[in-house]
């Protein structure tokens, strides 16, 4: 049997590495309408393997680990500790924001009203940040500008 040398080896693993970063991916998002892009993107892969346990388990819903407001923090004391300037800043509910998940068969990306007028835009930045075949919006109040989640009164009970 033949073995690779070192130098062999390191570039096998990458031009597989490559291969490896279309794979879809769920996540969150910030918009920014001032230039059509997204910020903040976190995401993590969605294998089928994963689809096939949560199916197992009876999990309909595929999510994301991170709230918005739990990456807004520590972006924004990031760049302070840095003294660097920064779009997380304010409130993170007054920025046009978004979550890609996987619902039972499908990938969806739970938006606001905000993101109506602009779906044709979002559409081509979602595939290009997330790799999704295919996908539905849904549109949901909680995703609206000045809306979110505040688990404040259940963490301070």
């Amino acid at each position: 049997m033949t073995k690779l040398n070192d130098d062999l080896h390191k570039a096998q693993m990458a031009d597989m590495a490559r291969f490896d970063t279309d794979m879809p991916q769920i996540g969150i998002f910030w918009y920014d309408p001032a230039d059509n892009t997204f910020f903040g993107v976190c995401k993590q892969e969605l294998t089928p393997k994963m689809v096939e346990d949560a199916a197992d388990k009876g999990i309909p819903f595929i999510n994301y680990p991170h709230l918005h407001r739990q990456v807004w923090a520590k972006e924004y004391f990031r760049a302070q500790a840095k003294h660097e300037d920064t779009k997380f800043k304010g409130d993170y509910t007054q920025v046009p924001r978004g979550r890609v998940a996987w619902s039972i068969d499908k990938f969806i990306v739970l938006v606001g009203q905000w993101a109506e007028p602009i779906k044709e835009q979002l559409t081509v930045l979602i595939e290009e940040h997330f790799h999704l075949p295919y996908f539905e919006f849904v549109y949901d109040e909680h995703w609206d500008l000045g809306h979110g989640w505040n688990g404040d009164e259940i963490l301070s009970a």
